[in-house]
């Protein structure tokens, strides 16, 4: 009779606990994998499947490169240690302190062999994979056309290779130190190295294997050395960056003699390896100590002090060239044009007439203030909104450049309120609708912006074009689209019906993003967003889409990891669509002698319009224009500096991402402009390196600055401003970006006087395919020492302190009103500098917004105070400025200037209007609170009735 055995589980293992690991298990595999399989589906999607993978590759590759080196060395370093220990008996010897812990270490042999090389090769893994740009530059690194003015070497040396092997030198120097440590300590523990007193032992084994690692790691150490050399060309440390005097005559040939002395030590140690006699690698090893200690820091520091300091001008003067040369080029200001502008401070009659064209495009509508005014007379919904700032753009209407002030309609779920759930936030209310575009030089009689695109649906100047915003600046985290089982549409297009009750509903057609066609992509996205609802909800259907990451920046930043992104995108109607465009550039630290400069610093203004978290740069260039459009979402990256070596070099790494210039259409060409952020960086450097002297630039005589913004309470400076204006030394207007200096100042006070006006032309053209040659250029408009012009702070404090112009601000400031100081506008016409600053009045009532009330200007000592430009100039340049074509305020009411002709509901809204103002100053608020549901409604019945 056979007999049964039954085996027990192991305790702890019953059934239920095994499946509950194994659910686990899955779940965190799928939660890990869901990751990676969502970026898959966005990638194909975008067209960029090829970023992902090679980032992929490349990580991989490094984490296994990284991994087995460490690996291989330190496993290698400890399993020959083992291999050659001494064999002794198990006896215990008091005068070795090791002699008790060597029968455990051997019993742990297999757990110190893969479980101390495994933990080193994934931490090591881990660091190398996060260097992986490097090494992809390494690889794939492109000649420049300069070489550095040190050791003649190709600047594509600085760029691409010395940041890896500089990288690689110190992976290797760790991984060769902690096989030195790990396999020391396993021949002391198994007696290989013993210590008796003042006598010490060591096995042939042992003392092949600590010899040959020593020199290794000396070898390295020498290459380190080697390598440092050229580090010192973008040493930041000196009196500017780049090698010093002290660099180049003690710090260099010393570090060259310490290289030589590490590579000679190691060969002691390899020699000593072998013939057993330490005597000479320590007497080198001391030697190399000591002269590590004259060499690196006393003998320079001795040049410095007793040399160089007593003579600093004279000898420094070279090598303060060099970083001149190389900053000009490294920021690409070595094309600038400089031009003498001897300023007028006195105004005279009829100044203004050959400057007609500037004057009537000045812009007197403040992007950073009408915003609130854009709300309230465009908003339609309070699901819909506008950017606190908005943008400055140009369009050819009518035959002539128009600046313009604009900002997309977009979704604002928090506008919902109670309404919001999870059907209506990612189902129903997906898109923003529409573009509102102001006149720039245009105000109504009550101070509201002229609009030429408006209105739900949009209409105006910029003509047909498609006006949903699926993706934006404030899109929504997600939306799921498409075309429902029963083809009826579900997604809120826009309110319609005379008081907004009837709305009208569409489906998105186009292809924006990953689709949830199968199960698998439903299961993925709902551990992606943690929403049930996407695996449960029967809205969504195999047609459905799934849109996110919709933000312009977050998509150009996915599909081009290499740019640093401007911080300021800006929409535009191309093609018959709005698109989001953005300017990134190729950056580096590393180019020899160049000043590094914060990126963040140098963009931060009062606008508020910067990022952060951007590396120091001493190189900069605008090599891509990107779009993103508004509708699908689809990315185009157009190379626009096709030979910077850098963009070169990452188009070697991703190509087919890019394209060409000439692929951009003439309409997309009329609307990019000169980069935002890098005229901030190159402003920055011209305040010093303006001034291309050695000498003089020494002495920091003629430094300059950014003038702080007036009219901000942030104390940061001024931001530049786009506006169409024609420079001096021009024949015709340009859009054009500027900016002001005034003397650098290190203290609290300085002198506000202008010294430098900075100019670039922000004008592409409109040929399809083709850059204007003008665009980009940089003029530098130097004032004369002998004329004083006053800055933007010290006109600010004119207009302060001024008594005719305090009575009038005073008197706008009665009752419950505040008065704000729009940007202060600085132009070069009259044969001086024009400032011109919109003033508006705003009321404190919870609908109220910015009214344009008021225009001050000034042109040397003498200022103006009107209620149009056209008069303040007038005033300002006894009676006749010679404008020939002033742009007088607008009546909204008149039907020739409405958009569309609804004369009866726009009257009513100004009649409201009124009534709310003479409410407010009878301190009537009842009347107040009537006046303005009256002026609400009118407003909507004015846009809802040109349906």
């Amino acid at each position: 009779m056979s007999q049964t055995t039954r085996v027990s589980a192991p305790k702890g293992f019953t059934p239920a606990r095994v499946a509950t690991l194994i659910v686990v298990a899955i779940g965190f595999a799928l939660v890990s994998s869901s990751g990676f399989y969502t970026d898959l589906l966005w990638f194909e999607q975008l067209g960029f499947s090829s970023v992902l993978f090679t980032q992929l590759w490349a990580k991989v590759a490094m984490f296994a490169i990284g991994a087995l080196t460490m690996g291989i060395v330190v496993g290698l370093s400890i399993w020959l240690a083992f291999k050659t220990r001494p064999i002794y008996a198990r006896t215990a010897d008091d005068r070795d302190p090791f002699s008790q812990y060597r029968e455990l270490l051997n019993q742990l042999r297999k757990v110190v062999l893969i479980g101390i090389p495994g933990i080193l090769a994934v931490l090591a893994g881990m660091a190398a994979s996060s260097r992986w740009e490097q090494a992809l530059l390494f690889v794939n690194g492109v000649p420049t056309p300069e070489d550095d003015a040190q050791f003649n070497l190709d600047v594509s040396f600085y760029l691409f290779q010395l940041p890896f092997l500089t990288a690689a030198v110190a992976f290797i120097s760790t991984a060769l130190f902690f096989a030195a440590i790990v396999s020391a300590l396993v021949h002391l523990v198994n007696g290989g190295i013993r210590f008796r007193g003042r006598d010490s032992s060591m096995t042939k084994a042992a003392r092949i294997q600590v010899g040959i690692t020593a020199a290794l790691f000396l070898a390295s150490q020498g290459a380190s050395l080697w390598l440092d050399q050229y580090s010192t060309l973008t040493s930041p440390s000196g009196l500017y960056t780049g090698a010093t005097f002290a660099d180049v005559n003690a710090t260099i040939p010393g570090l060259q003699i310490l290289a030589g002395i590490a590579a000679l030590v190691a060969v002691l140690f390899l020699v000593a390896a072998f013939i057993g006699r330490w005597k000479l690698p320590l007497i080198g090893t001391a030697l190399m100590i000591v002269s590590s200690l004259i060499l690196g820091s006393l003998y320079p520091w001795l040049v410095q002090n007793f040399q160089v300091v007593p003579n600093e001008r004279t000898l420094e003067a070279p090598f303060i060239q060099r970083n001149i040369e190389a900053t000009i080029k490294a920021y690409g200001l070595e094309n600038i044009e400089s031009i003498e502008y001897d300023a007028k401070t006195t105004a005279t009659q009829g100044a203004l007439r050959k400057d007609a064209e500037t004057t009537a495009n000045i812009r007197i509508i403040d992007p950073y203030l009408v915003s609130p005014s854009f709300r309230q007379l465009e908003q339609i919904k309070q699901y819909y909104g506008f950017a606190d700032h908005l943008d400055v753009s140009r369009y050819i209407i009518d035959g002539k450049t128009q600046d313009t002030v604009l900002a997309v309609r977009e979704l604002n779920q928090s506008g919902l309120g109670d309404s919001q759930s999870w059907y209506n936030n990612v189902v129903v209310y997906t898109h923003g609708y529409g573009l509102v575009a102001a006149y720039g030089n245009q105000g109504s009689v009550d101070g509201q912006p002229v609009f030429l695109q408006a209105s739900i649906p949009s209409e105006g100047a910029l003509g047909k074009f498609e006006p949903r915003i699926y993706f934006g600046e404030n899109s929504p985290p997600y939306s799921i689209v498409g075309a429902t089982d029963a083809g009826k549409p579900r997604e809120l297009d826009y309110p319609g019906g005379v008081d907004g009750a009837e709305q009208t509903y569409t489906t998105f057609e186009g292809n924006g993003g990953p689709k949830l066609n199968n199960l698998l992509a439903r299961v993925a996205y709902a551990l992606k967003f943690q929403s049930e609802q996407i695996l449960l909800s029967d809205a969504i259907t195999d047609s459905s889409q799934i849109l996110y990451d919709r933000n312009p920046i977050d998509r150009i930043a996915a599909v081009a990891p290499y740019l640093t992104l401007d911080s300021d995108t800006y929409p535009a109607v191309v093609d018959g669509r709005v698109v989001w465009i953005v300017d990134g550039y190729t950056t580096s630290n590393q180019y020899p002698y160049s000043r590094s400069e914060s990126f963040d610093d140098a963009i931060a203004d009062s606008s508020g319009e910067y990022t952060t978290g951007n590396p120091d740069i001493n190189y900069i260039r605008n090599s891509v224009k990107a779009t993103v459009d508004a509708y699908d979402g689809s990315v185009k990256l157009y190379a626009w500096d096709d030979k910077d070596p850098i963009l070169q070099t990452w188009q070697k790494i991703y190509p087919g991402t890019l394209r060409p210039v000439s692929e951009m259409s003439g309409a997309l060409m009329s609307q990019v402009r000169y980069p935002a952020d890098m005229f901030k960086v190159q402003r920055l450097i011209l305040g010093q390196y303006h001034v291309q002297d050695a000498g003089s630039f020494y002495s920091q005589q003629d430094a300059w600055m950014t003038p702080n913004d007036p009219v901000s309470d942030t104390k940061l400076e001024q931001p530049p401003y786009f506006l169409t204006m024609k420079v001096p030394g021009t024949k015709a207007p340009a859009y054009s970006v500027y900016s002001t200096f005034i003397p650098r100042s290190t203290g609290e006070s300085s002198r506000n006087v202008l010294t430098g006006y900075l100019v670039a032309n922000s004008d592409a053209g409109t040929k399809a395919g083709q850059v204007s040659e003008e665009f980009g250029k940089l003029r530098l408009l130097t004032l004369p020492r002998t004329t004083i012009v006053p800055g933007p702070g010290q006109v600010q404090n004119s207009f302060s302190v001024d008594p005719e112009v305090s009575r009038l601000l005073n008197l706008l400031r009665q009752g419950s009103t505040k008065v704000l100081n729009g940007n202060l506008l600085t132009l070069p016409v009259g044969g001086g500098l024009l400032y011109v600053q919109p003033v508006y009045v705003q009321s404190t009532g919870e609908t109220s917004f910015p009214l344009l009330k008021k225009i001050l200007v000034a042109f040397g000592d003498k200022i103006a105070f009107e209620d149009t430009l056209d008069g303040a100039l007038n005033a300002l340049f006894g009676g006749d400025a010679g404008v020939v074509d002033p742009v007088d305020p607008v009546d909204p009411v008149d039907p020739d200037n409405a958009i569309p002709a609804v004369a009866k509901a726009l009257q009513a809204a100004k009649d409201a209007f009124a009534a709310k103002v003479a409410a407010m100053k009878a301190g009537d608020w009842a009347a107040y609170g009537e006046a303005d549901k009256a002026l609400q409604a009118a407003i909507e019945a004015a846009v809802l009735a040109n349906k």
